[in-house]
C-alpha cells in the first residue's frame, strides 16, 4: 500500500476486520426495508466500500461524503483500481453470498465503481454538510461508525443529526449503524475517542431531527475486543417526516 495514502495495508485490514461485524447490518438495513430511489448519500464513508454493497443495487448513483483528506484518497484509489489499493473482494463475495450468488463479486465491484458518482468533503457539525457544495435533496441516507467518533458530546450529536438530514428529501430514510456505550477504539497506531450513547440518545436524536424510526435492532458487540470497549451496535431505519403525507 502507498505510503502516500497514509494507510497500510495492515491498517486497513484492521480496519475491515473491525466493520465486518458491521456488514451485514448494513446489508439487511437496505434490503429487508424495501429501500430504493435514485440517490443514496453515505455520510462519513471512511476508506471502505462494504456499506455501499447493498446499496449500489438499490440506487442509481452514489454520493460518497468523508470529512477526512486521507480516508478520500484511499476510497479514490479502489474507485479507480489503482495498483496497490486494498483489495476488498472477501468482503465482497461475502456480501454476494448473503444475496445468493458469491460467483458475482467482481460484477458488484464494478457496479460500485460505476454508481459512485461523487467523493466528496463533509463536515457533520456544519448547517450544510458539503459546503460550498449544495446536494440535492437524496432518497436515502446511509451513515455506519460516523457520528458517534465526529461530535464531542450528545449536544453536537444532536446538531449533526439534524444537517445531515437535512440532505435527505421528504418520505426519504436514513439508515444509521452505530456503536453504543463506546468510549475509545484504536486504529493502526492510534486511539481515537468516541462519544458514549445510550439507545434512547440515538432514537430521541433522530426523531429531533424530523424522522420516524420504523426499525430499530441493538445487537451485542463480540467480547474481548481490545481495540475497542464497544458494548452494542444499534441498527436504525427512520422515514423523513413529509408534511404533504403526513
Amino acid at each position: 500500500m502507498s505510503s502516500a495514502a497514509g494507510f497500510t495495508s495492515a491498517d486497513l485490514a484492521a480496519h475491515a476486520v473491525r466493520r465486518a461485524a458491521f456488514v451485514r447490518q448494513s446489508h439487511l438495513g437496505i434490503r429487508n426495508h424495501g429501500l430504493s430511489g435514485q440517490t443514496l448519500v453515505d455520510v462519513g464513508c471512511g476508506p471502505t466500500i462494504y456499506q455501499l454493497l447493498s446499496a449500489c443495487e438499490r440506487f442509481q448513483e452514489i454520493l460518497a461524503l468523508d470529512y477526512t483528506d486521507q480516508n478520500r484518497r484511499e476510497l479514490q484509489r479502489w474507485l479507480k483500481n489503482e495498483a496497490g489499493a486494498f483489495d476488498w473482494s472477501p468482503v465482497v463475495k461475502y456480501v454476494c453470498e448473503l444475496e445468493g450468488d458469491r460467483e458475482k463479486w467482481a460484477e458488484k465491484e464494478e457496479n460500485v465503481r460505476k454508481k459512485v458518482r461523487q467523493v466528496l468533503k463533509c463536515d457533520v457539525t456544519r448547517a450544510n454538510p458539503t459546503e460550498p457544495v449544495s446536494l440535492p435533496p437524496a432518497d436515502c441516507l446511509l451513515s455506519t461508525l460516523c457520528l458517534e467518533g465526529a461530535c464531542k458530546d450528545l449536544a453536537t450529536f444532536r446538531g449533526a443529526l439534524r444537517n445531515i438530514g437535512a440532505l435527505v428529501k421528504p418520505g426519504g430514510h436514513l439508515v444509521l449503524l452505530t456503536v453504543l456505550r463506546e468510549t475509545y477504539y484504536a486504529f493502526g497506531n492510534q486511539v481515537f475517542s468516541c462519544l458514549y450513547l445510550e439507545r434512547s440518545d440515538v432514537e430521541e436524536a433522530v426523531g429531533a431531527a424530523g424522522f420516524d424510526v420504523r426499525f430499530s435492532e441493538v445487537q451485542p458487540h463480540p467480547p474481548g475486543d481490545a481495540r475497542t470497549d464497544c458494548d452494542a451496535v444499534l441498527s436504525l431505519v427512520a422515514r423523513r417526516w413529509d408534511p404533504g403525507t403526513g
